[in-house]
């Protein structure tokens, strides 16, 4: 059985891959069960994928921006007109020698010349949708797809025919962290509330600043786990290492990037978490029953960070901090005000815990299973 799985190159698509990828194969226990994976060139996602044992072949993919100069025009005309055929053309005869029986596509640019092909050669096609506005690229692939999974109720754009709700795929690893694991792992001193600020695979460098504009404030008061993206690191250390004191420096634990060992741990430490508005990073918060404040990217495709973190907060879980009133202050008194309510942080975590979806990935690995063995 040989399952080609695509997606568009970031965090977001590439770790439900690694989700669904490890539930298949706990599921269908057969020597005859092959995992590829067909994408852009991406070094992060890569890395995941090699680990779990998943073949890889790149493509090239082309990517539309949505901000207008001449730079962006140009490149756009590059990318439609010269690396998408061409990566079309390279998945073509990619899928034409692996004969896949199912192609899975976590959607994105970089699925395109994947599930055109695919389509061609009568593949079978099932797309997994994780935000609650689907970006242009996952609206052209969704008419080529069977079926489409779902994150959230009320998804929009596609048939209602094509959709089954299951939530997000997300690791079910990350839910068995420990805090005495956690402890040691980040020399966490204790004594204080831990708060983890996670800017995604890439960072938030407007988080990271305002952050750094009370960084002695919220230290004095919280233990911070932060992950500032790897590209900002160095910058982020030197600055906090010129505002912060050695006696207050033990309670800030500064990571370019958390691995799914860290990560887990640093999950189960934390009282709360700050995070930008990502579909991963929400049902990852919701499965783990956490409070938390969501910050959602400005300029994600179709608003889908803003949908997503009110869609989630409806019910109490969540408290949604638009960027542009995510001021340093208001957000050191909203940390002050919910650690000095514990009965409403509690609320929230129930709220988290009813909007989650644990069985998401197995769902999603159950019906492609029995789909290829039908």
């Amino acid at each position: 059985m040989k399952i080609l799985f695509t997606g568009g190159g970031t965090g977001g698509h590439i770790l439900p891959i690694v989700a669904v990828s490890r539930e298949i194969k706990r599921i269908y226990q057969k020597e005859n069960l092959q995992l590829f994976y067909l994408g852009p060139k991406d070094k992060f996602g890569i890395a995941l994928l090699s680990l779990e044992g998943i073949k890889i072949k790149t493509v090239l993919a082309g990517k539309i921006r949505r901000y207008l100069t001449l730079k962006s025009f140009l490149q756009n005309l590059i990318d439609i007109f010269l690396k998408t055929p061409i990566g079309i053309i390279q998945a073509f005869f990619y899928i034409l020698f692996l004969a896949p029986d199912l192609i899975f596509s976590k959607g994105g640019y970089g699925s395109i010349p994947c599930v055109i092909s695919g389509w061609i050669f009568q593949v079978p096609i099932f797309l997994h949708e994780s935000d609650i506005a689907p970006g242009m690229a996952n609206r052209f692939i969704s008419r080529f797809a069977l079926e489409i999974f779902v994150s959230f109720p009320k998804t929009e754009y596609f048939s209602p025919k094509k959709m089954i709700l299951v939530g997000n795929s997300i690791r079910k690893e990350i839910l068995e962290g420990k805090k005495e694991e956690a402890k040691k792992l980040f020399n966490l001193v204790g004594g204080k509330p831990v708060i983890l600020i996670l800017g995604g695979s890439q960072g938030a460098q407007r988080i990271n600043d305002e952050i750094l504009e009370i960084l002695p404030e919220l230290l004095r008061n919280f233990e911070l786990i932060h992950q500032c993206g790897k590209k900002n690191f160095n910058q982020i250390r030197a600055e906090a290492g010129a505002v912060i004191s050695e006696s207050l420096g033990k309670y800030y634990h500064l990571f370019p990037f958390l691995r799914e060992e860290q990560i887990k741990q640093a999950y189960s430490a934390s009282g709360l978490i700050v995070s930008r508005a990502g579909s991963g990073s929400i049902f990852e918060i919701a499965a783990l029953s956490k409070p938390s404040i969501l910050i959602p990217l400005p300029e994600a495709a179709q608003n889908h960070q803003l949908k997503n973190a009110y869609t989630y907060a409806k019910n109490g879980a969540a408290i949604v901090l638009e960027e542009k009133n995510f001021t340093p202050h208001l957000f050191l008194e909203k940390l002050k005000y919910l650690f000095s309510r514990p009965d409403e942080l509690k609320m929230m975590s129930r709220a988290a815990n009813e909007f989650s979806e644990p069985r998401a990935t197995k769902i999603v690995a159950e019906y492609i299973c029995s789909y290829l063995s039908s």
